[in-house]
């Protein structure tokens, strides 16, 4: 007898947001189609169950303000073989109840990105935003977030906001010093809606991670481009020059034209893990220079050695030897940490959790053990019955 195979339709969306064990996944429209008073939606990129999921592509397509949203849970499965589900994954979900809105996560596609801090996959590109003035542009700590965003992998777009509040003189020379670092920063002004048409437009139909200082009008600007979505603006300190911590979880946001926006929670100084060797790489005027020329060591780390083609003679040279120095400290620490010998020992907390405490000094602390103790005692006893024998011998009386 023969016959066709029958095959099973699977809906593909996108994770926008993780509550508890809970996920918000967004799904692909294609369609709606009214059915008994019910919206069922169709899914752009239905697959056939004989396809392998990793020949899909993990890039959002066709997502719209009308997508529909559905709660889902993590099959028994995933949890098993240990598949965590994140913000921005495209994910295969099944049993869809498009009444009340639910649906099981069946299925992980493969990542093309992941950023670990904050933890958000198949990102397209970073958009780090800062500010020409109030909070004055500082070069030192551009450079920290610049480096941070370098080290992730993913492109980078660099947005300087408040643009209506220096002259046209001071934003060339802007320009141009960030050009020399490699870099064609894009002025905006959020307040007087200066190309803020141009940043929807580089976000189009991807998944972007926008960071960058306090204060700098990151909230601001995504309600520009999403006027629905009521973020917090914070307020800058009159006295740091620098705004409060506004945005405090993850969150993938729709864009009416198309493209996924996240905000990630605001911190002043982004972290340096990289190792000394990396971190020259993630400096573009310095990738420029070791594709022209090579060091005479190839362990070098461009800061005393000789004949090295990283010389002294660019402007983020003395930014890159201060990142030196924190990546030598952190290889340090991990080093340590790695080490059974080292002066760290791991401690158990309970609850699976655990963490590195300093060694005490050998001999200097330790308790001593009750058996000893009690030898020391013995002996002391012994000691004292001596002495006494000696001093006070015993007199045997005639009887």
């Amino acid at each position: 007898m023969t016959g066709k195979s029958v095959s099973t339709k699977q809906l593909l969306g996108t994770v926008v947001a993780v509550q508890a064990n809970f996920y918000r996944v967004q799904m692909d429209e294609e369609e709606g189609v009214r059915s008994s008073g019910v919206q069922e939606f169709r899914s752009s990129e239905i697959i056939e169950s004989s396809s392998s999921p990793s020949s899909l592509s993990p890039v959002p397509c066709h997502l719209s303000p009308s997508s529909p949203i559905l709660l889902c849970t993590r099959r028994t499965r995933l949890k098993k073989i240990g598949q965590q589900v994140m913000v921005g994954d495209r994910v295969i979900v099944e049993e869809p109840d498009w009444t009340d809105g639910r649906g099981a996560v069946s299925e992980v596609l493969p990542r093309h990105s992941l950023l670990n801090r904050p933890a958000i996959a198949n990102v397209n590109q970073i958009l780090l935003v800062f500010a020409v003035a109030d909070p004055p542009l500082e070069p030192i700590q551009l450079s920290r977030f610049l480096i941070k965003a370098e080290s992730t992998g993913v492109d980078v777009l660099l947005c300087l906001n408040k643009c209506d509040l220096v002259s046209l003189e001071e934003k060339q020379q802007i320009s141009d010093r960030l050009m020399a670092w490699g870099y064609q920063p894009l002025f905006i002004s959020v307040q007087n809606s200066i190309n803020i048409d141009q940043i929807a437009t580089y976000l189009q139909d991807k998944i972007t991670v926008i960071a960058g200082p306090s204060g700098v009008g990151k909230s601001s600007l995504i309600n520009s481009l999403i006027p629905d979505i009521n973020l917090r603006v914070g307020e800058v300190s009159g006295k740091l020059a620098r705004g409060r911590h506004t945005t405090r979880h993850v969150e993938l946001f729709e864009m009416s034209e198309g493209g996924l926006l996240a905000d990630t929670p605001g911190f002043n100084q982004p972290d340096l893990d990289c190792s000394p060797q990396e971190l020259i790489h993630y400096f573009p005027e310095a990738r420029e220079r070791l594709a022209a020329a090579h060091c005479r060591f190839s362990d070098c780390i461009h800061k005393d050695e000789p004949d090295c083609a990283v010389s002294g003679d660019w402007e983020r040279y003395q930014h890159y030897l201060e990142f030196l120095d924190d990546a030598l400290a952190h290889q340090n620490q991990t080093n340590q940490q790695a080490d059974p010998e080292s002066s760290l020992k791991l401690i158990s907390k309970g609850k699976g959790q655990s963490q590195y405490e300093p060694k005490l000094e050998s001999k200097k602390y330790r308790r001593i053990a009750r058996k000893t103790q009690l030898q020391d005692l013995q002996e002391l006893y012994r000691d004292s019955e001596d002495l006494s024998n000696i001093f006070y011998p015993t007199l045997t009386l005639p009887l």
